[in-house]
């Protein structure tokens, strides 16, 4: 079951000058920033308030950020939502006929397991799920 909203990743050509930008927009620093290697990409979050944003920016050519940003250009990449159990319900989303990127959940930034679903199923939003990895 979707719990809430976790966070809304952006497309940004570069990390370094986004983190400015937003920095500036939200008055808060980025509490994190780390690599994916899976994803090819770096990401920096925001925290205000309950609200995460994460700023994407492709370490690749073939990265899916870098394919997006030549396509639509920097922006909106996908919205989070926070699960409980990831398997259950990815099970249950397949379940109802929605198309998942992957078969398993993936190792994703800021301590979660990952997996989206394909924006055709969503009207054409990409969306996350996440899960937080459990000690």
């Amino acid at each position: 079951m979707i719990k809430k909203i976790e966070h809304i990743g952006i497309a940004v050509k570069s990390i370094e000058t986004a983190n400015d930008i937003y920095t500036k927009l939200l008055g808060v620093a980025p509490y994190k920033s780390e690599e994916v290697e899976s994803e090819m990409v770096v990401t920096s979050f925001f925290k205000i308030g309950e609200n995460k944003v994460e700023l994407l920016e492709a370490k690749s050519a073939d990265s899916a950020i870098s394919k997006f940003i030549e396509k639509k250009g920097e922006g909106i990449h996908h919205i989070a939502f926070e699960v409980d159990d990831i398997v259950a319900e990815m099970e249950n989303l397949k379940q109802q006929g929605f198309t998942l990127l992957s078969d398993q959940p993936k190792r994703g930034a800021d301590n979660k397991l990952i997996c989206f679903v394909h924006p055709k199923s969503a009207n054409g939003v990409l969306v996350e799920l996440c899960q937080e990895i459990r000690p």
